[in-house]
């Protein structure tokens, strides 16, 4: 045993040893391959864009067809870069885990040393990729082919070709002039957009123009950049109905594309994700909007990655746990992002699971393991579906309408769905209408979402509109992309609903942001971000971020971010920043532009992220992508910069658990930034917000608080005219109503108020996009067999909204307490009536007893004429006793009695 472990130490230090004399040149290797062009590249590149000069030496079209067709093929044996993209960067197994994190090990410790000029850069490349390059110039006279492999090698850096934008821009715009190729217009109005690696000046007019001709012509890509565009007004001016016509002709084809798969639709996985929320986002965890209040990390929950749930359900399994098999089954069947399906894999363990419950014969075994029936009727679902679409094994419907009525034998809400699609569309069955329902009815009624949808494809081909549209609203909540489309297409038309541009334009992008594999390439990006192949990743980011993508925005935005990191020491990987998206020896020229990471920052803030927002605020603050770069603290002067960054965190900072954007906004009014008036109270307010939106703001908030208390008193000393630093109790006590009046009167404003919030919010969700629409923007649920990482983390929607549309609940509260109110003044009132009456009747009595006459006077003296009475003189009232003015409280005749019943009670 010691010697082994003598031999596997020895081993491992001859690794590291070979590791670092080989790592400067492997690291050379690996950032030349993606290296830009250098600004003296006229004579490296003039044997490559020679095409552009004369025409000598050159093929007969046939010759240069098949000369582009060889010389692709012997590219493809050079460098197979095609494969990166659905090459899995991820582990799979014991020796590979072990290479995989030996590897990065290894590069963290030795591969970090300064790039150096390799001879691609240099201009001489290697002979086979030079030999190619030649054969393609010549050729690229006559063949489109070889103009257009010519273009991508200098745009992409395919095939260890330098990265050369320049030439790229060459040739694109040779090929859009020669043959106006829809491709290549496309890629010179993303050049003219971006200006990537200084190829260009940007230039937005001649961007839409190039789009617009691509578009025409069919170009899915175009069309997505344009209906963002008129969507966002980004270089035109915003038209929803243009937008609307270019959204529609993606999912127009998004359709055909998820109709064109095995029944049941191509299965949808989303690739898209924001790159800086695996760090914890944009500011970093507990700092950012994206990790902080509900989106901050359950402490109670153990976080693991998906291998080590893999091992710990294979545990499961072995200890008999049916379940954990299947849910193994489910994840090789549609496995996590950035993992590879495994349907061999997937149909063992169904199988597993379910032979333990049905014999060969098809009939229960008697002796299956107790509570094994609802598993094994989802195993017999998916192996159903399985042969249903000839996933893994051959399709065959006789045997998948067997297994799905297996499956609903014990009411299974997935082999329900399956059969009543196989009797909808006659796949394997007769059609039948009645029996397709209800199957699709019963899974409808289990709330499956893709069944939903079907259910209303079903009632829209009988013509039942109101039923259908009733069906996919409920499926929208599931994010089906079927009843998305359809919902659009009744938005836009006018159908069974209000016609609605705004509403048809968010489906409409929803439906086209689905069909990935279409329009972006997020695989080939996710993959080479793994890679550290950070301008691969760049390039396939900026290409989805032009096309409206908010994730794509984001990622692009975090590569060319350099404000993330504050203390960075990228030579010693232990103290290096987690939140550096690219380390600095890896940064090129080509990310190396804070211009662009502000333009998109800015895109993605307008799709309702909130750490862009702040972002783009920031990027004011610095007067970047900003006219001016002038930065006025206490100066009534503003600029264009400082109002665009106020106007950022101020946006952010009305949106909940926005503890950064109110952290700034206290910064702002502790030092009277731009047009902000210098306040240390309303700094205060701000902060203690910022503390109460995120407790991991406890010590910034501290000790910003007690800086600005030092602040406050300086200022008091010296007799400073900025407004201090109060209590909250003191301003209470100062701004408490001081009279009954002045309650009620704010009791009614305050009443009319909220009725004007409410009002002002149904409206907007009536005008706009609406609360109905607003989980469609960030993301919506799955449903079992796809979409499984749609699902929408914000709030629910409200489940009552049209009940009080005409009344409002506050108005109701407050019409209540007021009828409360005049009820108990009016007992009051009929309670000192009462107590006046009995007092005057006693009074009476006891007149009469003491010789009072009725009328209230004294008798006077017998005279002869009998008691003759003596009027009564009235008595001063300060000789009047308590009980001669009836009580402690006036009379209802007295003229302070009115205020005495309005305001008194209690006095």
């Amino acid at each position: 045993m010691l010697r082994a472990f003598q031999r596997a130490v020895f081993g491992l230090f001859a690794f590291v040893l070979i590791s670092l004399v080989v790592s400067p040149s492997y690291a050379l290797s690996a950032v030349s391959l993606a290296a830009p062009e250098s600004r003296n590249h006229a004579s490296r590149s003039q044997a490559q864009h020679a095409f552009l000069k004369d025409n000598q030496g050159h093929d007969s079209p046939e010759q240069a067809r098949s000369r582009a067709h060889h010389i692709w093929a012997e590219l493809r044996e050079i460098e197979p870069t095609w494969k990166e993209a659905v090459i899995d960067a991820r582990p799979a197994g014991l020796p590979a885990t072990v290479w995989h994190y030996v590897n990065k090990v290894s590069r963290a410790l030795f591969m970090n040393a300064p790039a150096r000029t390799s001879t691609a850069e240099q201009g001489k490349l290697p002979v086979k990729l030079q030999e190619a390059v030649d054969g393609l110039t010549r050729a690229a006279h006559v063949d489109d082919d070889a103009l257009f492999l010519l273009a991508e090698m200098n745009f992409y850096g395919n095939f260890s070709h330098p990265r050369r934008p320049h030439t790229a821009l060459k040739a694109y715009s040779a090929l859009a002039e020669r043959s106006g190729n829809a491709t290549a217009q496309h890629m010179l109005g993303l050049l003219y957009a971006t200006g990537l690696g200084d190829a260009v000046e940007v230039d937005q007019a001649k961007a839409q123009l190039y789009y617009t001709f691509a578009a025409e012509q069919g170009e899915v890509r175009a069309e997505m950049t344009l209906a963002h565009r008129y969507h966002m007004g980004i270089a035109t001016a915003k038209s929803c109905e243009r937008a609307v016509e270019y959204y529609k002709k993606v999912a127009d084809k998004s359709m055909d594309w998820w109709l064109s798969g095995p029944p049941g639709g191509h299965l949808i996985q989303r690739n898209a994700y924001r790159w800086a929320d695996e760090v914890g986002g944009a500011y970093g965890e507990a700092a950012s909007w994206t990790s902080s209040g509900p989106f901050a990390p359950d402490k109670n929950h153990i976080y693991s990655s998906f291998d080590n749930v893999l091992e710990y359900l294979d545990m499961r399994e072995r200890q008999g746990d049916f379940g954990a098999s299947l849910t193994l089954g489910k994840h090789f069947y549609e496995p996590p992002r950035g993992y590879r399906r495994n349907l061999k894999k997937a149909r063992s363990q169904f199988m597993k699971v379910a032979t333990q419950y049905w014999s060969r014969d098809g009939k229960v075994n008697p002796k299956a393991p107790k509570n094994i029936e609802k598993s094994a009727a989802k195993a017999a679902a998916y192996i159903g579906r399985m042969f249903l679409r000839g996933e893994g094994m051959e399709q065959n419907f006789e045997k998948a309408a067997t297994w799905f009525k297996r499956g609903i034998a014990s009411g299974d809400a997935f082999a329900q769905y399956h059969l009543g699609l196989m009797y909808r569309d006659g796949l394997g069955l007769p059609r039948d209408g009645n029996r397709a329902a209800a199957y699709l009815k019963a899974a409808s009624e289990q709330q499956l979402g893709i069944a939903q949808s079907a259910l209303g494809v079903l009632f829209l081909d009988q013509g039942d509109l109101d039923t259908a549209v009733r069906y996919f609203e409920i499926a929208k909540n599931a994010g089906v992309m079927e009843a998305l489309y359809y919902l659009a297409e009744f938005s836009n038309q006018g159908l069974g609903r209000q016609q609605n541009c705004h509403h048809a334009a968010t489906y409409y992008k929803v439906v086209a942001e689905k069909a990935e594999p279409l329009h972006s390439a997020f695989v080939e990006a996710n993959s080479a971000l793994d890679r550290n192949d950070y301008e691969r990743a760049f390039i396939a980011s900026l290409m989805a971020a032009e096309q409206g993508s908010e994730p794509a925005q984001a990622n692009v935005a975090f590569l060319l971010d350099q404000k993330t990191s504050l203390l960075s020491l990228p030579m010693v990987p232990i103290f290096s920043n987690p939140l550096e998206s690219v380390p600095s020896s890896q940064r090129t020229p080509l990310l190396n532009n804070p211009k662009l990471a502000q333009v998109y920052y800015t895109r993605s803030a307008h799709q309702q992220n909130i750490d862009s927002l702040i972002k783009a605020g920031d990027y004011h603050a610095a007067g970047i992508g900003t006219p001016t770069r002038t930065l006025a603290v206490k100066s009534n002067k503003t600029t264009p910069s400082i109002e665009a960054m106020y106007s950022c965190y101020s946006t952010a900072a009305e949106h909940p658990n926005a503890a950064q954007a109110l952290w700034n906004m206290g910064w702002m009014h502790e030092n009277g930034v731009g047009s902000v008036e210098q306040d240390f109270h309303m700094a205060k307010r701000y902060y203690d917000l910022a503390l109460e939106m995120n407790k991991e703001a406890y010590l910034p908030v501290k000790l910003a608080l007690l800086r600005l208390r030092a602040r406050s008193w300086w200022n008091g000393v010296s007799g400073g005219k900025v407004k201090p630093m109060e209590d909250d109790e003191d301003v209470a006590r100062k701004k408490g109503p001081k009279s009954i009046k002045e309650w009620f009167s704010r009791f009614i404003d305050s009443a009319l108020e909220m009725e004007a919030q409410d009002y002002a919010e149904r409206q907007a969700g009536e005008d706009g996009y609406g609360d109905d629409l607003e989980y469609i923007v960030n993301g919506e649920p799955g449903m079992p067999g796809g979409d499984n990482e749609y699902w929408y983390t914000g709030a629910q929607r409200r489940e009552a909204d049209d009940l009080y549309e005409d009344f409002d609940d506050g108005l109701l509260e407050s019409l209540i307490i007021i009828a409360l109110a005049g009820a108990l003044a009016m007992l009051v009132y009929v309670r000192a009536q009462r107590q006046r009456d009995a007092r005057a009747n006693q009074g009476q009595g006891q007149g009469q007893g003491q010789g009072l006459a009725p009328g209230g006077g004294a008798l006077g003296p017998v005279g002869a004429n009998g008691l003759q009475p003596i009027l009564a003189q009235p008595i001063p009232p300060e000789q009047q006793g308590p009980g001669q003015q009836g009580g402690f409280f006036p009379n209802p005749g007295d003229p302070e009695y009115q205020e005495w019943v309005a305001g008194g009670i209690g006095h």
